[in-house]
Parts: C-alpha cells; sequence; structure tokens
C-alpha cells in the first residue's frame, strides 16, 4: 500500500506523525510519501533554509521542540546573539545554533549543484523520518505578499515582502492585496512527485494553511492534473475547527482568496471532484458536523491532534474507509 500526504509546516509534520502511526500498525507496512510546500524557503546570511520540509523532518525524526513548537529541541543562540551584536539584519527571524547546521549543509550542496530533492534526501539520512520527504519542486519559488497599507495624504500604497517576513516580522498584522508566487509558472514537480502521486492507494490533504501551504503545491504545473488523473481516492482534512484555524494563521490568509474561514469554506475551495475538484473525501471535526460538500463523503471525527496514537485512531482511519481500504 502506498500513500502520499500533501503537506505545510508544523501541522503537516503533526498529522504526518499520525500517519505513521497509523502505517506502523499494518502488516503491511504501507509506503508514505510526504509532498511538502516549499514556497516558504527564503534565504538569511547566505543560508538557504526551507521552513516547512526541516519542521517535517525534525519532527519525524525526533528533533523538534515540542515546547517552543518550532525548531531543534536543545536549540541555542549563540550565532544569532553574535549576529545581533553586528547589526546584521534580519533581526526578526532567529537561526539556532543546531538549525544552521543544517542550512550549512544543505547550502554548500546546493551551491555544488545537487537539486533540492537529492538535499534533502541526503539530509533525512540523518534523521530517518520513516517517511519519504520529496519537496513539491526543485525549482526556486518563494511565496510573496502585497502589502496594502493606507498613508496619510498619499492613498492606499502597495509594496512587497517575503511571506516570512509578513509572518515572523509582522505576524501577519498588515493588510493583504494578494499572494504572489514567484517562480511557480516555470516550476516543475520533484523528480518523484507525479509517479508517487500516480501509485497511490491513498492520497491525504494535511491539515495545513490551505492558502500557502496547499494551494502553493496545487500551483506546480502538473501537479493539479496528476491529482485529477489519480486512480487513488484523495481526502483532505480540515485545517478549521469550530470557524478558527487548528494552529499557525490561516484565519489571515483564507479571505484574501475570498474563502470563508470555516470546514464547509475551505472544503469547498478545494471541491469535490466529482464537480471538478479535487476531494473525494472530506474529514470535519464534530464541532462541524453537518457540513456539506456536495459530491464528496463528508464525515465529522474528532480532529484535534493530541498525538499521533489520536491521529491515527480517528483521522487516518476514517480517510482509509472512505478510500474502501482496510481499517
Amino acid at each position: 500500500m502506498r500513500i502520499v500526504v500533501l503537506a505545510g509546516g508544523i501541522g503537516g509534520a503533526r498529522f504526518l506523525q499520525g500517519v505513521r502511526e497509523w502505517a506502523g500498525r499494518r502488516p503491511d507496512h504501507p509506503e508514505i510519501t510526504a509532498i511538502v510546500n516549499t514556497s516558504d524557503d527564503v534565504t538569511l546570511h547566505g543560508l538557504r533554509i526551507c521552513t516547512d520540509l526541516d519542521s517535517v523532518m525534525y519532527t519525524l525524526g525526533g528533533g523538534h521542540d515540542e515546547e517552543r513548537g518550532w525548531g531543534r529541541v536543545g536549540e541555542t543562540w549563540a550565532v544569532k546573539d553574535e549576529l545581533a551584536e553586528y547589526g546584521a539584519e534580519p533581526t526578526w527571524f532567529g537561526l539556532g545554533d543546531r538549525d544552521i547546521a543544517t542550512h550549512l549543509v544543505r547550502t554548500r550542496m546546493l551551491d555544488a549543484g545537487y537539486p533540492l530533492s537529492a538535499v534533502t534526501e541526503a539530509l533525512c539520512a540523518r534523521w530517518k523520518p520513516g517517511v519519504r520527504l520529496l519537496p513539491m519542486t526543485d525549482d526556486r519559488v518563494e511565496t510573496h505578499v502585497v502589502l496594502a497599507e493606507e498613508l496619510e495624504g498619499a492613498g492606499v500604497q502597495r509594496r512587497a515582502v517575503h511571506f516570512q517576513e509578513w509572518w515572523v516580522r509582522y505576524r501577519a498584522g498588515l493588510s493583504v492585496d494578494r499572494f504572489v508566487q514567484v517562480g511557480i509558472e516555470d516550476a516543475k514537480p520533484a523528480p518523484g512527485v507525479v509517479e508517487a502521486i500516480a501509485a497511490a492507494d491513498l492520497i491525504l490533504f494535511a491539515p495545513s494553511n490551505p492558502v500557502v501551504s496547499i494551494d502553493t503545491i496545487l500551483a506546480v504545473p502538473g501537479i493539479r492534473a496528476a491529482l485529477l488523473a489519480a486512480p487513488a481516492k484523495i481526502v483532505g482534512v480540515s485545517p478549521i475547527i469550530g470557524g478558527a484555524p487548528v494552529r499557525g494563521m490561516a484565519e489571515k490568509c483564507l479571505p484574501v482568496v475570498g474563502v470563508e474561514i470555516s470546514a464547509a469554506g475551505v472544503g469547498a475551495h478545494y471541491g469535490a471532484r466529482a464537480y471538478g475538484g479535487l476531494l473525494d473525501g472530506w474529514l470535519v471535526d464534530t464541532t462541524d458536523a453537518g457540513t456539506v460538500l456536495f459530491g464528496a463523503d463528508v464525515r465529522a471525527v474528532p480532529l484535534w491532534m493530541t498525538d499521533p496514537e489520536t491521529t491515527a485512531t480517528t483521522m487516518v482511519t476514517e480517510a482509509a474507509a472512505i478510500a474502501g481500504l482496510p481499517r
């Protein structure tokens, strides 16, 4: 059995823990492939940082800081403090000493000509996540945020910043005109992405940010078409519970693309495959029981990912049932 998961960072990583737990209970040992968003990637202090790939890799490899919610456990900050003493910008993005080692290895390999997919495979050789991690593309794609700022006497002025600056520095607190995925039109799926989708027995959309994670993966030319042609059932998991995001700041992103902040709104955004969309099934929380997505099998189960065992027992088991796979 083969399972493919489209995922963003922290929320996607926690969901993948549950998928891995579910697979580990089965005698047939299903293979799991995670196709991970790379549009949040950024270059800072000369280092290439892949935030979502690293969040997934660290979490599944046991190196994630659960208490802080991001980065490496046991992190130290000597380099960050020294950079601040020099006044080296940006000061709003904190790179820990352990984390920097990952970025140094990645940047050196990329500069030597290795594609991101090969670099990711090499990094995972250390972390052994138990899941095959594939970047959505080897090409450089970055989300930029076009801000709409009201300036006194000058009307609305627009300027663009990298997504990480809007997200981390400004805590998504500045008004957004639109999101722009720079380079997406010329990007190609990373090696193995389309093949994994075609060979899958079950395809899952993790409860990641629909706009800047899942939508960006879908925007890579060739990936949406591969999903539409896939023989496997596609089941999505709502990132919204009772009108609020499970984690992160999806409520800051969804209105920008005209999507209601609700399980029904995100489900309609993805659409049912029976009507030209992508989903065969849609999992919502019991709080949102009664949600309807015409043409898709909608089921209400507890969606709070308190631990991998709970995620496996509730969400992944129900998704497998929608796909007609043995529980």
